[in-house]
């Protein structure tokens, strides 16, 4: 609720009004008490009164009954007691909803909300997946080789593909960023499918949020309060707190600076904050608590609501300059220190003892201590807090879909998107690379038949030229005999001719029967000196 242009929270036990000055609400602060004293009460009325100033308000709704700021409040007995003693009737108190939208990591609850593997970044997504810190150097190697490579990571098949392109090719990359453990990748593959079982397919991918929308406004120039359904996401309290981290970052990095402003330009609360702190990293602490110092100078704030101050690691509570602290009980030891640390971090107020004070406050009581105009602590005041004017509790099924499907933002986020990526990339390189290593054996296979072939076809020609060889020698071998076999017999006709003439003339002296035996023998002595001739 608004008076005099500041938020106003609540009543001191003078009856005086306390209020949350807008230009000191970018100084961050804390909500804290325990359970049922009151915390979400707090809240709604500081997000209430930052959208009637036109600051939109970004809130994870734990219970669920926070989505009743959607819708005006009703009356009731109690509500009616709580104006009356407020004297709220005459301020302008009134029944009213504030604009809301409601977001979901999963899609069932609100809007789908998305980030990219890349987004993320590997310092994050290391706490998401529980990886120890072998696992966490490679999971930066692995984004290093994307980036050098040019590899969008966008989801997590994207990861998983370059995952196992590392571990396939981790030889080739050790000489550049060491050795890589193939053991380790494939732990992270499997933390990886255990996030998917989650939902985390469906959180990582396109179109991711665009930061900028969280800074909108709604209808009369409120601002929006954007609300995520975290029922679900709060049981898997890594996911839970990292994505608000990473959110934190994301708004750091895309807003300007803008340094002291008269109210902020998007506040942002953290509830169940013990979650963000619990188990985190040396390194991790350091970035949030880096987040929170400067992103007061973009403009925005940021109120951690938890049950006790004890959740909140030194370095961040210092930064926290307004302060509700509901009821705390001190059963132990412990849980008195833990009391007595949380009274000491206010400035003392001389009418009351903080310690005894918190202790004894009752349901909708605080110690509240917010930044004077000057930027110093107020003194510690015990105030009652105003009642919200918008509506308890949860909404129902259809109210929240109605709600959801109006929304500006619906219509931008609803449908998922693929676009090409590290997977379809590498993909493409694996058909490629198949298909050329079927090429080269399809033309290794192709020279290896074309050389059978070749060897045959010479050994063809080598047979075909000795056959011909063969045949030719043959023949010339019938032809040597023909030639011998012809001269032979020409040689003894003429030898026979030329023998039986010169034996008739021999013979002729023994007359006839002389002449007869003399031609036979001289035909018969001719030819055998033919055949001795020939064979030479």
């Amino acid at each position: 609720m608004i008076k005099d242009g500041r938020i106003w929270i609540g009543k001191n036990e003078a009856g005086g009004d306390i209020f949350l000055n807008p230009g000191m609400a970018n100084r961050h602060g804390l909500i804290a008490g325990a359970t049922g004293t009151g915390k979400t009460v707090s809240l709604k009325v500081l997000a209430e009164g930052f959208s009637e100033l036109g600051v939109p308000v970004f809130l994870a709704d734990v219970k669920g009954d926070l989505a009743g700021l959607c819708v005006p409040g009703e009356d009731s007995p109690d509500m009616k007691e709580r104006i009356e003693r407020f004297g709220l009737a005459g301020a302008g108190f009134r029944y009213e909803s504030c604009p809301v939208t409601f977001w979901d990591l999963y899609g069932k609850n609100g809007i789908q909300l998305r980030s990219t593997i890349s987004e993320m970044g590997p310092v994050l997504l290391s706490r998401i997946l529980g990886l120890n810190d072998l696992q966490a150097d490679l999971l930066n190697i692995t984004f290093k080789i994307a980036d050098d490579e040019g590899l969008l990571l966008i989801d997590t098949k994207d990861l998983k593909s370059m995952l196992n392109y590392v571990s396939d090719n981790s030889k080739e990359f050790a000489a550049d960023y060491g050795n890589i453990s193939k053991v380790s990748i494939a732990a992270i593959i499997r933390a990886l499918v255990s996030l998917e079982m989650k939902g985390g397919d469906v959180f990582f991918g396109e179109p991711a949020l665009y930061v900028q929308d969280l800074l909108s406004m709604g209808e009369g120039g409120r601002g929006m309060i954007h609300v995520l359904d975290s029922q679900s996401l709060i049981q898997d309290a890594s996911l839970y707190s990292t994505f608000l981290l990473w959110l934190l970052s994301e708004l750091f990095e895309a807003l300007p600076e803008v340094g002291d402003l008269e109210k902020p330009k998007l506040v942002f609360f953290f509830d169940e904050a013990h979650l963000l702190f619990g188990s985190a990293s040396k390194a991790l602490l350091e970035k949030i608590e880096q987040v929170v110092k400067l992103i007061r100078s973009k403009g925005v704030g940021v109120y951690f609501v938890t049950q006790n101050p004890r959740d909140i690691p030194d370095g961040v509570l210092s930064q926290l300059g307004n302060k509700i602290q509901h009821a705390l009980r001190a059963y132990t030891p412990a849980d008195q220190k833990a009391v007595r640390a949380a009274a000491e971090s206010f400035r003392e107020n001389p009418d009351f003892d903080t310690y005894e004070a918190i202790m004894a406050l009752g349901t909708g009581e605080a110690v509240v201590s917010f930044l004077g105009d000057d930027g110093v602590p107020e003194i510690a005041q015990r105030a009652a807090i105003l009642p919200p004017e918008t509506g308890f509790g949860g909404i129902s099924a259809s109210l929240r879909e109605d709600k959801i499907r109006q929304s500006a933002f619906h219509a931008r986020y609803a449908e998922s998107e693929d676009p090409d990526s590290a997977y379809e990339f590498l993909k493409r390189r694996g058909v490629e690379e198949e298909e050329a290593r079927e090429a080269e054996k399809a033309a290794a296979e192709e020279e290896k038949q074309r050389a059978k072939q070749e060897e045959a076809d010479r050994k063809a020609r080598e047979k075909e030229e000795a056959k011909r060889a063969r045949e030719a020698e043959k023949e010339k071998e019938k032809d040597e005999r023909r030639r011998k076999q012809a001269a032979k017999s020409v040689g003894n006709t003429v030898a026979g001719t030329v023998g039986r003439e010169v034996g008739k003339q021999v013979g002729k002296g023994f007359g006839s029967f002389g002449k007869t035996l003399g031609g036979n023998m001289g035909a018969s002595i001719g030819r055998g000196i033919m055949s001795t001739l020939f064979k030479f």
